[in-house]
């Protein structure tokens, strides 16, 4: 299944790019699988998933759980929680 992934803020930072498009293995059905699957992807994805705590997702541009059933070519977008003032 391929999905559109996009980084904000920190978390582009880090990653060093605002955007990529996955293919992920089967078995990745929800948000919580893919967020496990980047960590295992290794660097630069474990560092910034590991230490940019917490995450949030969306999902079609709407705020999602880890329990959210993934569809090919979705958008998923990680990003740290932000505040404003």
């Amino acid at each position: 299944m391929e999905l559109r992934i996009l980084y904000f803020a920190r978390l582009r930072d880090a990653i060093g790019q605002g955007a990529e498009t996955v293919t992920v293995p089967p078995g990745v059905e929800t948000l919580g699988q893919l967020r496990a699957w980047m960590l295992a992807r290794g660097a630069p994805w474990t560092d910034a998933f590991t230490r940019i705590q917490p995450l949030r997702c969306a999902l079609d541009q709407v705020l999602a759980g880890d329990e959210a059933r993934l569809r090919a070519g979705a958008e998923v977008a990680f990003f740290p929680p932000v505040t404003g003032g």
